[in-house]
């Protein structure tokens, strides 16, 4: 599989009034990731035909296709393994989920996408930035990316203009400032979004991961009353390296701006304990076989008995008709060499001081040097 264009970015998805907001509210661009911008614009103008008629189109299509099913979530703080968890769910045949394409041009699910599939895959990335998990346009993603093309209000905008990371974090996660419209149009966007995927995916129950969801199971439950959750959970001492990888890895291939002098770790310290707080709260609110939970480190070890435990806890249906599909994908990934972090005596200190609640929780002790 071919890498992405020199000059792609992911904002080539995006539609002129999302992009045009952007460009005109978070500061002067780095002269370098200029021509990023010029191919976005003019991605943008080719496709806002196509786009435009797919949204007239869109109506129409909905009425010939049965009501969108609940959406199962998985959530989970970033670096948890909810991509893990995610990619080996969804070789369950009964699943649908938001394809690479799909991700990369959410205005176009159903038009350009289906029509320029075999062209679009050739440019498709081989693999994720942050990691060694490949990637094929079999990939499930999550929804962030396509969200944050459709609407100005992602924390993914922050990776993208990190002189205003904090600001857009906490806007995007937290919904925090957000004016009550700003939040109507973000669930208008992912309504719209997620049954397009359906649609797309053959109205089969769509499997969808996002670790921002971590914090909004209310608000999504409040959408989807019947949407079922599957939190995954990991040892908070490597959670901490591990998201840090996570977001200054991404800086470098996305910010639009310099962001040498972006520091992450005191949203990363602040915002894991709001969401698992949130979490909490919202999962015990949920009406039976809606939540299940999974210990990462359970997960890795014995994956299949957790599948069937999740299956049995949430009601999913039949296990064994899925358990080839599992074993199968799990027999490929055997050999993936995970990235690892060395713990840091300044990081045990952060932990036990901002995260000691959750190590208490998940009964977590210091892990054995690797």
């Amino acid at each position: 599989m071919a890498h992405a264009p020199q000059f792609f970015h992911p904002l080539c998805g995006s539609n002129p009034g999302t992009l045009l907001r952007l460009l005109t509210s978070n500061g002067p661009l780095a002269l370098n990731r200029v021509p990023h911008v010029l191919t976005a614009l003019t991605a943008v103008l080719l496709r806002s035909p196509f786009s435009l008629a797919e949204r007239i189109a869109v109506p129409f299509i909905r009425r010939r296709h049965a009501p969108m099913p609940s959406p199962v979530f998985i959530v989970g703080y970033w670096r948890s393994g909810t991509t893990h968890l995610h990619n080996v769910l969804s070789q369950a045949p009964q699943f649908g989920y938001v394809s690479p394409l799909a991700a990369g041009l959410p205005w176009d699910v159903l038009g350009i996408v289906r029509a320029l599939r075999p062209l679009l895959e050739r440019v498709l990335p081989s693999d994720r930035y942050v990691d060694n998990v490949q990637v094929t346009p079999e990939s499930p993603q999550e929804d962030s990316i396509p969200l944050s093309n459709m609407l100005p209000l992602s924390y993914y905008h922050g990776l993208y203009f990190p002189r205003r990371f904090p600001q857009h974090f906490r806007r995007g996660v937290f919904f925090e400032d957000c004016r009550p419209r700003e939040i109507e149009r973000w669930r208008r966007a992912l309504l719209y979004f997620l049954e397009k995927v359906s649609i797309e995916q053959g109205g089969k129950q769509l499997l969808i991961k996002n670790p921002v969801y971590t914090g909004q199971v209310a608000r999504l439950q409040k959408i989807w009353p019947q949407a079922k959750f599957i939190h995954i959970y990991r040892n908070p001492y490597v959670l901490l390296p591990s998201a840090r990888h996570f977001f200054t890895r991404l800086f470098p291939e996305l910010a639009l701006q310099r962001h040498e002098d972006v520091t992450v770790d005191e949203l990363i310290l602040e915002s894991y304990p709001r969401m698992m707080h949130a979490l909490s709260a919202d999962a015990a609110a949920l009406p039976p076989a809606s939540f299940a939970e999974v210990r990462f480190e359970d997960f890795e070890a014995a994956p299949m008995p957790e599948l069937e435990r999740i299956y049995h806890t949430l009601e999913l249906g039949d296990f064994e008709s899925a358990r080839p599909r599992f074993e199968t994908y799990l027999a490929q990934v055997r050999g993936y060499r995970k990235n690892r972090y060395p713990i840091d005596p300044r990081d045990i200190g952060l932990v036990e001081q901002h995260w000691q609640a959750f190590i208490k929780r998940f009964d977590y002790t210091l892990p054995r040097a690797q």
